[in-house]
């Protein structure tokens, strides 16, 4: 019997901010989550029995970790996988993420305790932008030293995307006194040729999110792959064969997506994210 993959969550930050109500799901053995576009609410299960893996997707570990989550989960007989998402500080651009060091040190302290092949580094979105009085500039500053602390940990992938210009995303832009920018294609290229040199030197592979014109604009063997996030063949490897490999027609996938097939357990209306990223598809409500 194939088992499925919990995704905690896309839609939020479940790590960060809603691990209690989690672990209450998690002792019920069931979700009951409501459709982001108003269908009816669906039952995800989520006993060990029934779940192949939980993938994790944050940009603060700290309580996670710091409130023995990840333990009583292990405990409890379920796989764990995670994308943590750290860029670069910007005050404007991601306001209300912890320091990063701090994050930094929740990444080592994950691949101590997981071990680095289950951990995907996330510096993502990329974004270029243009301040009120013409001044440019980007969130580009500490991706080396990021870099080099995930090389640190073990870890081996890095993914990016560069940033997608929702109205409302431009909406909060203009209303923090900048303009995001969509460079040219072959910009978009030089920075990511770029980026994989530097990764490249460190052992770590960049794979693109959603990426797939801009793939195509790439030199073929290079240090630049198409990104899977919820990545069920490496789950499989790591966990045991007994889940799909389809991939999630519900995703992206015209785009590039190359996510397999999960279950996401989060909540736009019930769990809103409290970082306030500027550029946030999911915050909806500014």
């Amino acid at each position: 019997m194939q088992r499925i993959v919990i995704s905690a969550s896309r839609r939020t930050d479940i790590p960060a901010f809603y691990m209690p109500w989690f672990m209450e799901r998690i002792a019920c053995g069931f979700f009951e989550i409501d459709h982001p576009f108003g269908r009816p609410a669906a039952h995800v299960p989520a006993t060990p029995a029934q779940v192949h893996t939980i993938v994790f997707w944050s940009k603060d570990f700290g309580p996670f970790l710091d409130g023995g989550y990840d333990r009583q989960l292990v405990a409890r007989g379920y796989n764990l996988f995670f994308n943590f998402t750290i860029n670069s500080p910007d005050a404007t651009l991601e306001p209300d993420v912890p320091a990063l060091d701090a994050r930094l040190d929740q990444l080592s302290r994950l691949s101590e305790r997981f071990g680095p092949q289950s951990i995907f580094w996330r510096f993502d979105p990329i974004c270029y932008f243009q301040h009120k009085n013409g001044a440019t500039g980007d969130n580009l500053a500490s991706f080396a030293a990021i870099a080099a602390r995930a090389a640190a940990a073990g870890i081996r992938v890095c993914i990016t995307s560069f940033v997608d210009l929702y109205r409302k995303v431009q909406r909060r832009a203009a209303a923090a006194d900048i303009v995001l920018i969509d460079p040219p294609m072959a910009q978009k290229a030089r920075q990511v040729a770029d980026m994989a040199h530097e990764l490249e030197k460190l052992r770590i592979q960049l794979h693109l999110c959603c990426e797939k014109d801009l793939l195509a604009h790439l030199p073929p063997g290079g240090n630049v792959h198409s990104a899977a996030c919820i990545p069920n063949r490496l789950l499989a490897s790591l966990y045991g064969p007994d889940i799909t490999l389809r991939k999630d027609s519900g995703q992206r996938v015209a785009a590039g997506c190359g996510c397999r097939l999960s279950k996401d357990i989060g909540s736009y209306r019930l769990h809103p994210c409290r970082h306030n990223c500027l550029f946030c598809y999911a915050n909806s409500g500014k």
